[in-house]
């Protein structure tokens, strides 16, 4: 369903940042509901919408659906293998809980990852061997990774009330992820066995989905006003920069978004640009 605000339907627009020339492009506005950007090497960018998967091309930016076949139930958890052969798909089954599956990119096959649900998609090593991904187990929100080739699942954290978000640094040698503790939400990171777990930010706002750039010298992700619970639509953020080699956070642009904006590894490939959707009434 389409959020309406005072009787405004809401617009939908997917938008690239260039952090290299800090210019703002407008890519694509729609009155459907989109939600969650992957940026493919081929110049396509994924977008979900009512349980479905559409593919974008930058040189013809139109939504064209994606083949996901019995897949129908897709939350905004999915993603792209390095190699760009196939996706991760988050799909919700008939009890509603989500379930990770692999599909090749160009046909309809696919396998089931997750066998112990509900698991939320959100990562994958640049090696393309591990997945990694938010889990609830035992009533507990944790960060998982799952081993493609030995099949195993591994719980890396406890100790927080939510986590959320986890994605691989470009190295391969950090996840990050938010992690609330105390009743604030800040991003974190570890290595991929759950040592050297490190808090990065801290403060007031309440900080979501870190995205490690592909040359690994900065993270987006998106700060809610203090006092925020969960990661609502509809809701006044702030997207950023935390640049690794000062630390310094920039603020890229206050949106009217939210849940959706960039709950996935959203950068290009090559570098330097990363998509987003924002609302506009």
């Amino acid at each position: 369903m389409d959020p309406q605000i005072k009787g405004n339907v809401m617009k939908y627009k997917l938008v690239i940042f260039d952090t290299r020339l800090s210019c703002f492009e407008t890519l694509l506005t729609t009155d459907r509901l989109i939600e969650a950007p992957n940026w493919h090497r081929n110049d396509t960018i994924f977008v979900n919408s009512d349980g479905l998967l559409f593919e974008i091309n930058l040189n013809n930016p139109v939504l064209r659906l994606h083949n996901t076949g019995e897949l129908t139930t897709l939350n905004n958890d999915h993603g792209i293998s390095p190699e760009g052969t196939s996706l991760f798909l988050s799909n919700n089954d008939e009890n509603g809980n989500s379930v990770i599956f692999q599909k090749d990119i160009n046909t309809t096959n696919c396998i089931q990852i997750t066998n112990n649900n509900p698991s939320w998609w959100h990562g994958v090593s640049p090696d393309g061997q591990t997945i990694t991904y938010t889990a609830l187990r035992e009533r507990n929100f944790c960060i998982c990774t799952f081993d493609l080739s030995t099949r195993t699942e591994n719980i890396l954290t406890n100790g927080f009330e939510h986590t959320d978000g986890p994605d691989f640094s470009a190295d391969g040698r950090w996840i990050w992820f938010n992690g609330e503790r105390g009743g604030e939400m800040n991003l974190w990171r570890m290595h991929p066995d759950g040592t050297r777990l490190s808090q990065m930010t801290s403060g007031p706002t309440v900080d979501w989905f870190p995205h490690p750039s592909p040359s690994d010298d900065a993270v987006l992700y998106m700060s809610y006003a203090p006092g925020t619970k969960g990661h609502p639509r509809q809701k006044h953020v702030e997207l950023k920069l935390l640049n690794l080699r000062n630390r310094k956070i920039t603020v890229i642009k206050k949106i009217f978004g939210g849940q959706g904006s960039i709950n996935v590894p959203c950068w290009d490939p090559k570098g330097h640009r990363f998509a987003y959707v924002e609302l506009q009434s």
